[in-house]
């Protein structure tokens, strides 16, 4: 959307209300070529854009221009299933959500006794692309098991194993901690396979006895505490619009299982 359509708004305001930076240090990006408007670099200071409907990045880093869309981050703690409402009654996700007025959903699931990273957010288009199977969110997962895990059982995770669904292996693997009858293994997968680590860890001969997501894309945990749910930073924002936009999953049908773990 140019110039000579003077309907939306001009590039540089859209992209300081935003927080980029002040409308003059704005202008000097467009004209050195570092802003892109549907993929296309813009050089013209008249550009407007639709809000909407036009995406924006700034040094290849996705820009939210819509600013009633919500990110949250939520360290889930056991004993909490991945919903809105359960039917049954057991604890949800709601209590974490109260303090945002918009109505948040969760991005994918980390079953009842899973804790870690859940993104909560009320941008449907974005949910749906980061839960689809096919899309492949790298992941981190720390996994206590039985027994100690050996260096050849850590190679058989990274080389590949067969499941009842198919061949899976890790990203990558590698033995924290052993003692005392148990081990610390941290497995990277980018699969969407529902209950992945804990199918893959019993087919070792590991069963999983306490599992924490610590990763999700670009997003780390870092010290969020279990329970606890913060908005994602600006920078987290913009890496993890970038990711959604990333080869979107062609053909994801909206009844898609989303995968939990």
């Amino acid at each position: 959307m140019t110039d000579d359509q003077p309907e939306g708004v001009r590039l540089q305001k859209a992209l300081a209300n935003a927080g980029v930076a002040s409308r003059r240090v704005i202008e000097q990006y467009i004209v050195e070529g570092r802003i892109r408007v549907n993929g296309q670099t813009v050089t013209e200071l008249g550009t407007r854009i639709d809000l909407e409907n036009d995406l924006v990045d700034v040094d290849g880093t996705a820009v939210q221009l819509d600013v009633s869309k919500r990110y949250v981050m939520l360290n889930k703690p056991t004993g909490v299933v991945s919903t809105m409402k359960d039917e049954n009654g057991r604890p949800d996700l709601r209590r974490f959500t109260k303090d945002w007025p918009e109505r948040l959903y969760n991005v994918g699931r980390l079953d009842a006794e899973t804790s870690g990273l859940l993104i909560l957010t009320n941008d449907g288009e974005l949910a749906h692309v980061l839960a689809h199977p096919s899309f492949g969110v790298t992941k981190v997962y720390i996994a206590k098991v039985s027994g100690t895990v050996t260096a050849q059982t850590i190679g058989k995770l990274t080389r590949g194993i067969e499941l009842e669904d198919g061949p899976i292996k890790a990203d990558k693997a590698r033995l924290l901690d052993a003692s005392r009858g148990s081990s610390l293994v941290e497995l990277t997968l980018h699969s969407g396979r529902n209950r992945i680590v804990r199918r893959m860890m019993a087919a070792v001969g590991h069963p999983v006895t306490e599992l924490v997501r610590r990763q999700f894309g670009p997003l780390h945990l870092g010290t969020l505490p279990a329970g606890r749910a913060r908005e994602l930073t600006k920078i987290e924002r913009g890496a993890l619009l970038t990711l959604a936009r990333q080869d979107s999953p062609a053909n994801a049908g909206k009844d898609d299982k989303q995968e939990t773990e």
